[in-house]
C-alpha cells in the first residue's frame, strides 16, 4: 500500500458557494472522504491554508518546502492541492527549494469546485495521486491527464479545463487509455541527496516593455532598494535604446550590484540575445538573458538566487545553470562593447 500524504492549500478545488462567490471551505479530510481511493493507497490529509491562490505568498512556498521535507522516509508521495492562478509559481518555486526531492511532489487543482456535478478536481486529484505513487522524484503539476515538470509549467487559460502547458519543454507524461504513460528521459536530474534551500527575497520587479517606456522606472526602482528585475522584452528579447533608451538605466543598475533578466513576452520558443543588435546591446549593459525559462521559473528562479546570495556575479552563474531542466542555455556569443 502506497501512503501519500495531501496538502490542502485551499483554491476552486476546496471551493463552496458563499455570499461573495466561491471560496476556499472543504477541509482535507473533506476532500479524502468525498474522493475515496482503492485499498492499494493510503491518503492522509494535512490543511495548511484555505486560500485562493492570488493570496499565496513566498513564506507559504518556504513553509510547504518544509512539510514536504519532512514528509520523505515517511510518505511515498506528496500530493498538493492548490489554486490554479498561482500553481505553475509554486510549483517553480518549489522545484528549487527542494532540489533532488526522492519523492514525486505532485501539485494539482480544478476549474470546478469538488462538488460541482461537472467538477474536473475528481479526475485531476486521481490523476495526482497515481503520480504520487509512482516513486518518481521530482516537483510536477498535474492537470487534465497531463504530467508537467514543475519548473516547465504555466496556466494559459482561463475557464477550460485544459488550463495549463508546458512551455519549452515536451510533456513528461500523460493519462491514456493505456494508463499512465511517463517519459522518463525527461525527468529531472536525482544526483545527490535532497537539499533544501528555502531563503529567498521578494524585493524584485517584472518590467513588461512597452512602446515609449520611460527609463526612470528603473531609478525609482534602485531607490525603493529592489534587488532583481526582470524585463520582459520584445520578440526575442528586445530593448529599446534610441528614443526612450533603457540601456543606460540598466546599465547603471547592474553596475550597482543589481541582477538585469532580459526575456520574451511570448509564451513559446524562449528569447534570444545573440540575434539582434538589440540584444548585442543590452548584454553588453549587463542584462542576463533568461533563454527558454518560463515567466514562473524566472521570477521565483530570481527571487531563489538572491535569497541564496547578493553577489551579481554568483547571482548569474546561477541563473544560467540547469538546475531542475528549467533552462536550456545557447553558447553565448561575443556581445558588442558598451557605449
Amino acid at each position: 500500500m502506497k501512503k501519500i500524504m495531501m496538502i490542502n492549500t485551499g483554491g476552486t478545488f476546496s471551493a463552496v458557494e458563499g455570499e461573495l462567490g466561491l471560496a476556499p471551505g472543504l477541509t482535507g479530510e473533506d476532500i479524502a472522504a468525498i474522493l475515496g481511493f482503492g485499498e492499494d493507497v493510503m491518503l492522509m490529509p494535512e490543511d495548511y491554508c484555505s486560500l485562493d491562490s492570488a493570496n499565496i505568498i513566498p513564506d507559504d512556498w518556504a513553509e510547504i518546502a518544509r512539510r514536504v521535507e519532512k514528509a520523505v522516509g515517511k510518505y511515498d508521495g506528496v500530493i498538493i492541492i492548490h489554486g490554479t492562478d498561482v500553481m505553475a509559481y509554486t510549483a517553480s518555486m518549489l522545484s528549487f527549494m527542494i532540489q533532488n526531492v526522492p519523492i514525486p511532489v505532485v501539485l494539482t487543482g480544478s476549474q470546478l469546485p469538488l462538488n460541482d456535478p461537472l467538477t474536473d478536481a475528481a479526475d485531476n486529484c486521481r490523476c495526482a495521486v497515481r503520480m504520487a505513487c509512482t516513486g518518481v522524484g521530482g516537483v510536477y503539476v498535474v492537470f487534465n491527464r497531463k504530467v508537467i515538470l514543475g519548473c516547465r509549467s504555466s496556466k494559459v487559460r482561463t475557464v477550460s479545463f485544459d488550463a495549463f502547458e508546458s512551455i519549452n519543454y515536451p510533456l513528461v507524461g500523460e493519462f491514456n487509455a493505456f494508463g499512465m504513460q511517463l517519459q522518463r528521459e525527461l525527468l529531472p536530474p536525482q544526483n545527490r541527496g535532497l537539499c533544501l534551500r528555502t531563503g529567498y527575497s521578494d524585493k524584485i520587479a517584472v518590467l513588461k516593455v512597452f512602446p515609449g517606456m520611460k527609463p526612470d522606472i528603473f531609478s525609482y526602482l534602485q531607490e525603493k532598494g529592489y534587488e532583481g528585475i526582470f524585463i520582459e522584452g520584445f520578440g526575442l528579447g528586445g530593448v529599446p535604446f534610441m528614443r526612450n533608451n533603457l540601456l543606460k538605466e540598466i546599465e547603471k543598475a547592474s553596475a550597482a550590484g543589481i541582477p538585469i533578466l532580459v526575456g520574451s513576452q511570448c509564451r513559446y520558443e524562449g528569447s534570444n540575445l545573440n540575434i539582434y543588435e538589440t540584444g548585442f546591446r543590452v548584454q553588453a549593459c549587463g542584462g542576463i538573458p533568461v533563454y527558454d525559462m518560463t515567466q514562473e521559473a524566472t521570477v521565483t528562479k530570481l527571487m531563489w538566487c538572491l535569497g541564496q546570495t547578493k553577489d551579481r556575479s554568483e547571482i548569474q552563474r546561477m541563473l544560467l545553470t540547469n538546475m531542475v531542466n528549467e533552462i536550456r542555455p545557447e553558447p553565448d556569443k561575443p556581445a558588442l562593447a558598451a557605449e
